[in-house]
């Protein structure tokens, strides 16, 4: 590789020469010391290097760098300024380091001068910085570029799932008033199961048992909730409970699925072109997959016409399908998916939608986000049918707040109903069987 490093390090001391050491002076060095490693490597030999070895080169160029002002940079300071270049040549810049905490779930960008993240349910601002509107740009393209996606002034909007599994938004000017937006959901390395949901108090052991035995057991089960209420990491929990012999075909606008099963067809929504052209929606996937021979399918988010050929499939021998759809109770799910049925574009009076809704939907477990940030499945309701004209609906477990701890986050107690669920019978028959006494109503856990 081919460095230039004396031309380099000389013209780099005169830009540093006199300058104050502030964060706008670092920022300064950082962007020149970029600027002349980018002009100064061999951009070819990138993927044949060692990140390691491309570290001691920056490292050996830093130090020439500041070798006629020793008194310009500290070694801690030398040490970030590498780190930094580093994450601006070849990672997500100011964003890398909010990429390797472990403890932020959500990293909010508004514009070049403002990074959010959240840290334990809780939202917090960051001294994270970009440059300016360009360099957010620059990141998110950098991105989005690694997983073929694009975004610019023609599409100025883009959805992308990251090779760790986290799901970036994006939307820059002249759709962002303010400078780029961008928003990052984070999956953890590891995957949570059913007890650490369990131990976090999200849900009750005898509510996850009946819940395990509904996916066992084959019945159609819809997640409702808000954003970041937790739908998909539900939605992970119940695909473990699918036994390992069965086909399963899972659709996602971006996949964040990490299902376990030995035996699964993952696809994935394609947006248009930038002439408009090749497009695959999530609709035209779903009626793909009824060709796949499928034992279940699995919707990551119901949000539009294929609503209508989910319900079909369920309603075809596509028993134990799961799907998420945003909702703030189970009985908004309900109508919810009634409108989206409707927007399929086929002339059906409500009474038919609803009929379809009762005979493919059987349980509908409600998860929400509560005061404080934590995250608890707030109900659990069967949808046992019709009478007359409306849907028919009871509420099995539930939720009660009963105010806010000492950190102010809610606090409350999951309760049995005492409603005795409809579908026990066909889990029999399924060969899943369930003690009657949790059903009784009382306090759980």
């Amino acid at each position: 590789m081919k460095w230039g490093r004396d031309n380099v390090a000389a013209e780099a001391v005169e830009v540093l020469d006199g300058v104050p050491q502030d964060d706008g002076a670092m920022s300064r060095i950082k962007r020149e010391l970029h600027r002349q490693v980018i002009t100064g490597m061999d951009l070819s030999l990138i993927g044949s290097l060692q990140e390691e070895d491309l570290r001691q080169e920056v490292r050996q160029l830093a130090e020439e760098l500041c070798h006629h002002r020793s008194d310009l940079l500290s070694l801690s300071e030398r040490e970030q300024l590498v780190n930094e270049v580093l994450d601006e040549v070849f990672g997500l810049g100011p964003l890398e380091p909010l990429f390797r905490d472990p403890d932020v779930t959500d990293i909010l960008v508004n514009g070049p001068n403002t990074v959010y993240v959240e840290r334990n349910g809780r939202l917090e601002r960051t001294k994270v910085r970009f440059v300016d509107s360009d360099h957010v740009v620059a990141i998110v393209q950098r991105i989005v570029g690694r997983v073929g996606r694009r975004i610019d002034e023609t599409t100025p909007m883009v959805d992308a799932r990251l090779p760790d599994g986290s799901r970036l938004n994006a939307i820059i000017p002249p759709l962002a008033l303010d400078g780029p937006l961008v928003s990052v959901r984070r999956f953890g390395v590891r995957r949570l199961g059913a007890a650490d949901l369990i131990a976090n108090n999200s849900i009750t052991q005898e509510m996850m048992d009946f819940l395990s035995a509904c996916v066992t057991g084959r019945l159609n089960v819809l997640i409702s909730g808000g954003t970041g209420s937790g739908k998909t990491t539900l939605l992970n929990v119940f695909s473990s409970f699918i036994p390992p012999e069965e086909r399963v075909a899972t659709i996602e606008d971006a996949a964040e699925l990490q299902l376990q099963q030995p035996h699964v067809a993952r696809m994935e929504t394609r947006p248009a072109n930038v002439e408009g052209k090749g497009e695959v929606s999530t609709r035209d996937l779903v009626k793909n997959s009824l060709r796949m021979r499928p034992d279940r399918i699995i919707i990551g988010e119901c949000r539009g016409p294929e609503s209508l050929d989910m319900l079909q499939a369920m309603n075809t021998g596509h028993d134990g399908s799961l799907t998420t759809i945003h909702a703030n109770t189970t009985r908004d799910a309900t109508s919810r998916l009634e409108m989206m049925v409707g927007m399929a574009g086929f002339d059906l009076p409500i009474w038919t939608i609803r009929r379809q809704i009762a005979a493919a939907i059987h349980i509908v477990v409600q998860v929400s986000r509560l005061v404080g940030g934590a995250r608890k499945v707030v109900r659990v309701s069967e949808i046992t049918g019709m009478e007359g004209d409306m849907l028919s609906m009871h509420d099995i477990f539930e939720f009660q707040q009963t105010g806010l701890d000492a950190n102010k986050r809610a606090k409350g107690e999951f309760w049995a109903t005492g409603i005795r669920p409809h579908c026990l019978r066909r889990l029999e028959e399924s060969g899943v069987s369930v003690p009657l006494e949790m059903f009784e109503a009382r306090v759980l856990g």
